[in-house]
């Protein structure tokens, strides 16, 4: 019998994933979303003028907007990717301000309408987002390829690495192993409202 394809595999599993995340209360979201505020203090993640990127979530992701606000308040430089227009899935992200305009991409996902942006290499820490990860940090996402495109560069640096990529999820995103591709970039870290778990891979 031929074994099952690593992109069928993939799809199986972000069913799962997604069914388990959708099912949890709406109390438990906001209780999580607290919690990840809470760790990420705890582990020093926000770090008053580092520029650390972030994202509109979903319904379903885990909120990161009160971690966004603390951010903001400690002084943080705070961005949002741009998808590209057209083809193109290398993104670049554009800060945060008092006074920013909004706008909607081709997925209807928010955007920071800004006349300038930055490369990801520019930035110090990426939170990623996910829909499944394993225990050494490789990511199962949404199929699209626009942060593996992005963060590709990651893979030719074998000492020092920036940014640091850091998942953002619930627990029960979390998976003995994820079908893995070679252009596959691995997390740093997890937080999630247990903590922030660092991958041993750097």
């Amino acid at each position: 019998m031929a074994p099952t394809p690593p992109a069928i595999q993939k799809a199986q599993l972000r069913k799962q994933l997604r069914q388990a995340r959708a099912s949890l209360s709406q109390q438990y979201r906001r209780h999580a979303a607290d919690r990840l505020v809470r760790h990420a203090l705890r582990s020093r993640l926000l770090k008053r003028g580092s520029r650390i990127a972030f994202y509109v979530p979903m319904p379903s992701e885990i909120d990161l907007l009160p971690l966004i606000n603390q951010a903001l308040w400690m002084g943080c430089e705070c961005y949002l990717p741009v998808v590209p227009k057209g083809q193109g899935r290398r993104m670049r992200f554009t800060r945060i301000h008092d006074n920013h305009r909004w706008t909607l991409n081709r997925y209807r996902i928010p955007e920071v309408a800004a006349p300038t942006s930055l490369p990801a290499q520019r930035l110090d820490l990426v939170f990623v987002p996910l829909v499944g990860v394993d225990q050494h940090g490789y990511r199962l996402g949404m199929g699209g390829g626009y942060y593996d495109t992005t963060l590709a560069f990651l893979r030719q640096r074998k000492v020092w690495r920036q940014p640091r990529l850091i998942g953002a999820a619930y627990d029960c995103q979390r998976v003995e192993h994820v079908p893995r591709e070679p252009w596959d970039m691995p997390l740093d870290a997890l937080l999630s409202e247990s903590g922030l778990l660092r991958f041993g891979h750097r």
